[in-house]
Formats: structure tokens, sequence, C-alpha cells
């Protein structure tokens, strides 16, 4: 992964409190794993980002580097890497993800 993409993946986990890096959009998710995860985020009424990977090959790669997970959608909360749509959904069963996206970011020191 370069330093160019490296940056770019911090800058949209820093800035975004929730972000899910997806195949697809919000509106039209491309696969039925990144369907899941953003039918769940609906469920909990959470108001977040999606960058859709088919769009640019050097995220999609980057990403998997990033988060040393191999698998794509990727969800983000606070800057914290949460998982995929299997622990996403295991999660959504039992209460964590809600406490997750409950918990403010913490404030930088």
């Amino acid at each position: 992964m370069t330093a160019d993409v490296q940056k770019f993946i911090s800058h949209l986990v820093a800035n975004n409190r929730v972000i899910l890096f997806m195949k697809g959009n919000k509106m039209f998710p491309q696969c039925g794993f990144s369907a899941v995860v953003v039918d769940i985020l609906k469920k909990h009424s959470v108001p977040f980002e999606a960058f859709n990977v088919l769009t640019d090959g050097a995220v999609r790669e980057g990403i998997k580097t990033f988060s040393d997970w191999p698998t794509i959608p990727q969800l983000y909360i606070n800057g914290e890497f949460i998982g995929g749509c299997d622990i996403i959904r295991e999660m959504d069963a039992n209460g964590e993800l809600a406490e997750a996206l409950a918990k403010q970011p913490s404030a930088a020191s």
C-alpha cells in the first residue's frame, strides 16, 4: 500500500465517526455482505459514511492491509476497526454493536 493510500484511508477513518468500506453505496450495495451491514446500520438509525471500494482499486486493496482483514465490507467506529459482515451481524445480535455505536469518540490527548 502506498503512503498516499494509507494517508487517504487514515483520513477517512479519523474524520468519520462511523464509516463503512463497502462494495457499492448506501443506496445500492453491490454485494450481499455489504447490503447486510448497511441494513444493520440503518436499523440502528446511525448516520454513517460509506466508501465504495469498487471505484478505487488502490483503496480496495489498501483497506485490507490497513486493517489486516482480508474481506470487504469493513466497518470502523470512532477510528476503530470493528470487523466485517459476520462480526457485525454477531455484534448486532448480542447488543455489542449498539453499545459501540452509542459510545462517543474520546477526546484527543
